[in-house]
């Protein structure tokens, strides 16, 4: 059962398989936006702009490998950034900034899966690298036996794997725009995707080194306040109606490598 019924509604959400009730009611707008008793939850209200701002930069970031997570990763990406909030004590409520740079060890390994994590998938030790004065990244995947080196849950016939190199700048407060900003706008959200051609899925691929270069522009704005992001991904796909392979939604696995 979904939608609404008296002063309740029903409703599911992916990643499970239950269907969630929730009441309605509560302060109106109107004593929410005025009344002094709510002063610390428009605060919060505030902050949490920034936090949905910067979650959804860091999807961008992860070049698009957000189409294979298995669950609704918005609210965990916009609680991963309230998280990075709350470590702000030099600013007050309302105010703080979102900084990943003085944390980029808390988004590695981040996984994109829940049921079938990428190393389940992808079961062979990758050794990744970035080097931030050159805006480079490089993944090197050893050889690939797919029979025993690779989970292809729905036995689809093709596969490829995918390097993203990201960015992602720092949050703070504008004073006189009185909103969130990025300290370095013009690289915020940006990403170089190396996307490796369908193979079969019953296939031995030598040892290979992928590497992720940002452009002259993305490297000459990169600054202290931005944070490379390394991820990477294996995707499934079928034969498309053109007779060429495409990709099967949902069908893959993907993690964050490496943040420097």
């Amino acid at each position: 059962m979904t939608g609404g019924f008296g002063n309740a509604s029903f409703y599911t959400r992916r990643g499970s398989d239950k269907v969630i009730a929730r009441t309605k009611g509560g302060a109106s707008k109107e004593k929410i936006k005025s009344s002094p008793k709510f002063e610390g939850l428009r605060l919060q209200q505030k902050e949490w702009k920034g936090c949905t701002a910067f979650a959804s930069v860091l999807r961008y970031a992860f070049g698009g490998l957000h189409r294979l997570a298995d669950y609704n990763l918005t609210p965990v990406l916009n609680g991963f950034a309230k998280n990075l909030q709350k470590t702000d004590v030099v600013n007050p409520v309302g105010k703080r900034s979102v900084c990943l740079s003085a944390l980029r060890y808390t988004l590695e390994n981040f996984n994109f899966n829940r049921t079938y994590p990428f190393t389940s998938v992808l079961r062979v030790m990758v050794q990744s690298a970035i080097n931030r004065e050159t805006g480079s990244a490089t993944v090197n995947v050893p050889r690939i036996n797919t029979e025993t080196d690779v989970l292809n849950v729905q036995r689809l016939p093709y596969f490829r794997l995918i390097v993203v190199l990201g960015v992602v700048a720092d949050l703070v407060y504008d004073e006189a725009a009185s909103e969130f900003r990025a300290l370095v706008p013009d690289v915020n959200g940006i990403s170089e995707v190396f996307t490796g051609n369908w193979l079969p899925a019953e296939n031995l691929l030598e040892e290979q080194t992928i590497s992720v270069q940002l452009d002259d522009y993305s490297l000459q704005h990169l600054t202290d306040d931005c944070t490379l992001v390394l991820s990477m991904a294996i995707e499934f796909g079928k034969v498309g109606f053109t007779g060429a392979p495409q990709e099967v939604k949902y069908a893959g696995s993907g993690r964050v490598l490496r943040v420097g």
